[in-house]
C-alpha cells in the first residue's frame, strides 16, 4: 500500500499562534533567506546586508562583504542637505561636544588626583623614614630592627619599674587607710 503525502502546500500569510511553530518556521525561513541573499550575491556581484530580529528579541545579521561597511554606504547614499538630516549631524556634534568637555574635565580630575596620590605617597615615605618605628616590621634593616629591640627592652623595664611603683603606693594607701579602696 502506497502512502500518499500532502507534499508541499500553500499557507495562510497570517502570524503563526503556536509559539513552537512560530520559533521553527522563523529559524528555517531566517536561513533559507540568507541563503538567497548569498546566492544573489555570487550570482550578481551585488553587496547585500539583511538584518531579522526574531520573535524573541535576538539579532540576527547577514552582510556581504559586511553589514556595518553597506550600512554606512547607505547612510551616506541617503544622507541629503535636507534641514532633517542638517539637524540629526548638528545635534549629533554637539552631543559629541559635550561629551569631549566631559571627557577632558575627567581626565584633568584623573591627573590632579594622581599629583595628589603621588604627594601623599611623598609624604607618607617621608613620615617613615623619620618615624621607621611606624613601618611594617618587614621592611625594617637589621640595625634598625636591633635598636628597636634595644629600645623595646628598655620600655620594657621603665614599665616595670612604673608598675612596681603603683602596687607599693595602692600597698602603702591600703594600709594607712584600711577600710577604703581605690
Amino acid at each position: 500500500m502506497v502512502k500518499k503525502t500532502l507534499g508541499r502546500q500553500k499557507i495562510e500569510m497570517v502570524k503563526i499562534k503556536d509559539e513552537s511553530n512560530l520559533q521553527v518556521t522563523f529559524s528555517k525561513r531566517r536561513s533559507g533567506l540568507f541563503k538567497k541573499a548569498s546566492e544573489l550575491c555570487t550570482l550578481c556581484g551585488v553587496e547585500i546586508a539583511i538584518i531579522v530580529f526574531s520573535p524573541g528579541n535576538k539579532v540576527f545579521s547577514f552582510g556581504h562583504p559586511d553589514v556595518e561597511n553597506i550600512l554606512n554606504r547607505y547612510v551616506h547614499n541617503t544622507k541629503d542637505t535636507s534641514p532633517t538630516w542638517q539637524l540629526i549631524e548638528a545635534h549629533r556634534n554637539a552631543i559629541i561636544l559635550r561629551l569631549n568637555a566631559q571627557l577632558t574635565e575627567m581626565m584633568s580630575q584623573i591627573e590632579a588626583q594622581k599629583k595628589r596620590g603621588e604627594e601623599l605617597d611623598k609624604m607618607r615615605k617621608a613620615s617613615q623614614e623619620q618615624n621607621w618605628w611606624e613601618s611594617p616590621i618587614e621592611e625594617l634593616s637589621l640595625p634598625q630592627l636591633q635598636f628597636f629591640r634595644s629600645a623595646m627592652a628598655e620600655l620594657k623595664k621603665i614599665v616595670q619599674r612604673e608598675a612596681e611603683q603603683h602596687i607599693i603606693q595602692n600597698t602603702n594607701c591600703q594600709q594607712l587607710f584600711p577600710g577604703s579602696s581605690n
